[in-house]
C-alpha cells in the first residue's frame, strides 16, 4: 500500500510537473508572439516622394508648385517614379514673377506640363543612370511623364540634363529614397519645348 502511495504521488508529481512545462511553454511562446507584434507596429513607414519634399525646406517653392498643378496626389501614389526635382534656388533662377504667374490658376495646365516634365516613371537611382549613360556613348535619353525627353549626360561625374530647348542641369544632391521612388535634386528648372 505504501509502494503504491508512492508511486502515485510520483506519477501525480510528474504530471503536474509536465503540466507546468507545457504552461511555461506556452506562457513564453506568447511573449515571444507580443514582443514579435510589438516590434512590427514600431516600424516606421518610408515617406512618398511629396512628404520627403514638404519634409525639406530647400523644396518650399516645388511643393507649392505641386499642390498648385493638383499632383500631389499622383506624385503620393504606387509609383515608382524618378523626379528631378528643382530646389528653391532653380526656381530663383528662373525670370522674375514667373513663378508667381505660373502658381496662377489660369496657368494650372502649363505648370503641370513643367512639374511632369521632371518625372520619370520608374525609380532610376544614380549608379542605373550613371550606368545607362556611360552603355550609350555618353548620352541617354529619357522620355518624361510629360511626354517630353532629357537626355542625360556626365560632366565632372556629375549627372547632367539637357531639356529639348538645350537648357542645362546638375543633380546636385542624388538618391533621395522615398516609398514610391526616389529624388534627384538639380540646380536649375528644365523646360519642355
Amino acid at each position: 500500500m505504501k509502494t503504491i502511495k508512492t508511486i502515485s504521488i510520483l506519477a501525480l508529481s510528474t504530471v503536474l510537473f509536465f503540466a507546468c512545462e507545457d504552461k511555461k511553454k506556452e506562457a513564453n511562446e506568447t511573449v515571444e508572439t507580443e514582443e514579435i507584434m510589438e516590434v512590427e507596429a514600431v516600424e516606421e513607414v518610408q515617406p512618398n516622394i511629396v512628404e520627403v519634399a514638404s519634409a525639406n525646406d530647400s523644396f518650399s517653392t516645388l511643393v507649392a508648385a505641386v499642390v498648385a498643378a493638383d499632383l500631389a496626389t499622383t506624385l503620393s501614389g504606387d509609383g515608382p517614379f524618378t523626379v528631378f526635382a528643382p530646389t528653391n534656388d532653380a526656381f530663383a533662377k528662373l525670370p522674375e514673377g514667373t513663378v508667381a504667374s505660373l502658381l496662377e490658376p489660369g496657368n494650372k495646365a502649363t505648370l503641370a506640363s513643367i512639374l511632369t516634365y521632371h518625372v520619370v516613371s520608374g525609380k532610376f537611382e544614380a549608379a542605373a543612370v550613371i550606368d545607362a549613360i556611360n552603355q550609350n556613348n555618353g548620352a541617354f535619353t529619357v522620355t518624361t511623364v510629360q511626354g517630353g525627353t532629357l537626355t542625360l549626360s556626365l560632366s565632372d561625374e556629375k549627372v547632367m540634363l539637357k531639356d529639348e530647348k538645350g537648357g542645362m542641369s546638375t543633380v546636385v544632391i542624388a538618391d533621395v529614397a522615398s516609398s514610391n521612388g526616389v529624388i534627384h535634386a538639380v540646380d536649375t528648372v528644365v523646360m519642355p519645348k
